[in-house]
């Protein structure tokens, strides 16, 4: 790949969402997020790129079998935003119906990322909180 700064934000929100529909999680990571990016979500701050395989071993956790449904993309900016469900297809034992992403991008690489969303059983009850915290 060429020098992954001349990206745009436009660029580098597109390659995060293929990696991520792929669950490539560890290239996306290397390639689309700066080395001491943060990420907030209802379960803590994450920080650099230990903290979103973290994320990510608790998403695939989470979310072991489903399928990425990208509802609403924007990017303005640097500032990229994005709505999203998921769909455990295999087992039918989870989804996610309010999935809502925020990212800010700088030098071709996700610097700040916000993360949003409530793992309900298929019947609408929740198990998993926007906390992270099961309820089963």
């Amino acid at each position: 790949m060429n020098d992954p700064t001349t990206r745009s934000p436009r660029e580098v929100f597109e390659d995060r969402l293929r990696l991520a529909q792929q669950r490539d999680f560890e290239e996306g990571i290397a390639r689309n997020f700066a080395p001491d990016c943060v990420a907030l979500t209802g379960s803590g701050v994450f920080h650099g790129h230990e903290g979103l395989r973290r994320l990510a071993e608790m998403l695939a956790d989470e979310l072991p079998t489903g399928r990425w449904n990208y509802r609403v993309q924007l990017v303005e900016g640097n500032v990229a935003y994005l709505e999203w469900s998921e769909w455990s297809a295999d087992s039918g034992d989870a989804v996610v119906d309010d999935g809502a992403d925020s990212f800010v991008i700088a030098d071709g690489r996700v610097v700040a990322q916000t993360i949003h969303y409530t793992v309900r059983s298929p019947t609408g009850d929740v198990l998993i909180g926007p906390d992270g915290a099961p309820l089963r």
